[in-house]
C-alpha cells in the first residue's frame, strides 16, 4: 500500500531521487549493509565502512549540495527541509541503500539550540564546525541521582572573568569516546528555583579537566560514559541564551527530530523479524503452533509500525506535527522488541543461555537483541512515562496522583 502525499511531496521526491542517483559514488551501496542499526548500547555498526574513501567522498558531495544538517534554515548551510521533506529523504537513501551522513547530537539538538538562542557570533563560530563534523558532541544532561530530572542538576559552573569554571559529574553520555565537545546544563544559580538558575553551555570535552570514564552495560559493550568534572573551563562565549536561561534552551530541541524517519523506522524490524523466522526453521520449532503464533504476532507489530509511520506521513503532508501521541510510537517499538527477544531466547533455549568463545565478552545477535532491547524501554523516557503522557496529553485523563507522604516508593 502507497500513500498520496500530495504534488509537491511528488517533484520533491523526484529531484532528491535524482540527485542521489547522479552523485552517489559507485561502490559506495555495495560496501556494506547500511541500513543495520544495530541495537541501542551494542556494539558499532559499519564502523569500518565509514572510514572508508567512498564514505567520505559521500560526505564531501553532501556538504557541498547542502545535505548536511538539511533541515537547519538556509543561511546557515541546510536546505530549510520539513518532516515531511526529511522523511522522504530518508526513503530515497534507502531505496538507493545508502548511508545517511548525520552530525548526531550537533545536527539535532546543538545546532537548533544555537539557532533559536545564540548570538549572530555565536552561529557563526559554532554552527558550521557542526556540518564540517570538526566538532563533534555528546550530551551532558543526565546526573547518578536525577536521571531524566533535569531540573534537578547539580553539576556547577561559577563565572571566572571571561570564562566558567565546572565541577560535578554527569552519566550515561552517549557517544562520549568519538566526541570533542560536551554540552552540559550546569547550575549557575543556587538561589533561585531550580528550573531558573541553569545554563546551556558548550563544553570543550578533550585535555580539559574532564575525566571520562566509560560504563560497561550488561551486553559487554561500553558506549555509555561517565564524566568528572574537575575544574574544566568553558568561555563565557560558548554559554547559549545567556547565564541562567539554560532551560528555556534545553527544551527548544525536544521536537525538533520528530517524523523524520517516520516511514523508514519499522525497516529495522522487518529485518529483525525475518531473521527470527529463519531461527525458527533452524532450530526445527517452525512447525510449533506456540511457535508459529509468536511468529505472527511479530509480523502484525512490524505491520502496524509500517502503517503508522505511513499515517504519520500523511499528518505531516498536512502540515501538522507530531504532538504528545507520538509517545505511542516509542512505547510500542521498545515494548516489542523486548518482547522479540524474549522469543527469541525461548527458540534458543539452553543454547541461548552460553556465550559464544571469544575475546572479552562475545555474544550472540540473539543475545544482544534480548539483553539491549531493555534499554528501549528506559531511555527516552521510560515506557511508565510513555503512559503517563499518552493517558494525561493524548486522552485528556487526569494527571496520576501523588503518592501520600511517607508512602514506600
Amino acid at each position: 500500500m502507497d500513500i498520496d502525499l500530495g504534488p509537491e511531496a511528488a517533484r520533491f521526491r523526484r529531484s532528491i531521487r535524482d540527485w542521489i542517483d547522479a552523485n552517489a559514488p559507485d561502490g559506495l551501496a555495495a560496501l556494506t549493509d547500511w541500513t543495520a542499526t544495530g541495537m541501542t548500547g551494542g556494539y558499532s555498526v559499519n564502523a569500518d565502512a565509514m572510514k572508508s574513501e567512498l564514505y567520505a567522498e559521500w560526505d564531501r558531495r553532501l556538504l557541498d549540495a547542502n545535505l548536511i544538517c538539511p533541515r537547519w534554515p538556509q543561511r546557515f548551510g541546510g536546505r530549510g527541509f520539513t518532516a515531511l521533506h526529511s522523511a522522504i529523504y530518508a526513503e530515497e537513501l534507502r531505496r538507493a541503500g545508502l548511508p545517511l551522513v548525520y552530525r548526531g547530537f550537533g545536527e539535532g539538538m546543538v545546532g537548533p539550540s544555537v539557532i533559536a538562542h545564540g548570538t549572530p557570533e555565536q552561529q557563526e563560530y559554532f554552527l558550521p564546525r557542526i556540518r564540517s563534523g570538526e566538532d563533534v558532541y555528546c550530551q551532558g544532561f543526565s546526573e547518578p541521582d536525577h536521571g531524566s530530572d533535569l531540573a534537578g542538576v547539580e553539576t556547577r559552573a561559577v563565572v571566572d572573568g571571561d570564562e566558567v569554571v565546572i565541577t560535578g559529574q554527569k552519566l550515561w553520555t552517549s557517544g562520549f569516546y568519538r566526541a570533542n565537545m560536551i554540552f552540559i546544563l550546569c547550575r549557575t544559580n543556587p538561589d533561585v528555583p531550580k528550573h531558573r538558575g541553569l545554563s546551556y553551555i558548550l563544553v570543550p570535552f578533550l585535555d580539559n579537566h574532564i575525566e571520562a570514564r566509560p560504563v560497561r552495560q550488561m551486553t559487554g559493550a561500553e558506549q555509555f560514559g561517565e564524566e568528572f568534572f574537575d575544574g574544566a573551563r568553558a568561555p563565557l562565549f560558548n554559554v547559549i541564551g545567556g547565564l541562567d536561561n539554560g532551560w528555556r534552551v534545553a527544551m527548544t530541541t525536544l521536537g525538533f527530530e520528530r517524523g523524520g524517519g517516520a516511514s523508514t523506522a519499522h525497516l529495522r524490524f522487518e529485518r529483525q523479524l525475518w531473521n527470527l523466522v529463519d531461527l525458527a526453521r533452524e532450530v526445527g520449532r517452525e512447525r510449533e503452533p506456540v511457535v508459529r503464533q509468536q511468529l505472527a504476532w511479530a509480523y502484525t507489530h512490524v505491520q502496524i509500525m509500517r502503517i503508522s509511520g505511513m499515517r504519520t506521513m500523511a499528518q505531516l503532508a498536512e502540515g501538522r506535527e507530531p504532538g504528545p501521541e507520538a509517545s505511542t510510537s516509542k512505547l510500542f517499538w521498545s515494548e516489542y522488541e523486548k518482547r522479540l527477544g524474549e522469543i527469541a531466547a525461548d527458540l534458543l533455549g539452553a543454547e541461548g543461555m552460553v556465550r559464544p568463545a571469544g575475546e572479552g565478552y562475545p555474544l550472540s545477535h540473539w543475545q544482544e537483541v534480548f539483553l539491549a532491547a531493555r534499554a528501549g524501554t528506559i531511555y527516552s523516557g521510560t515506557s511508565e512515562v510513555q503512559r503517563n503522557i499518552i493517558a494525561e496529553r493524548a486522552l485528556g485523563l487526569p494527571k496520576e496522583p501523588a503518592p501520600a507522604k511517607g508512602a514506600p516508593s
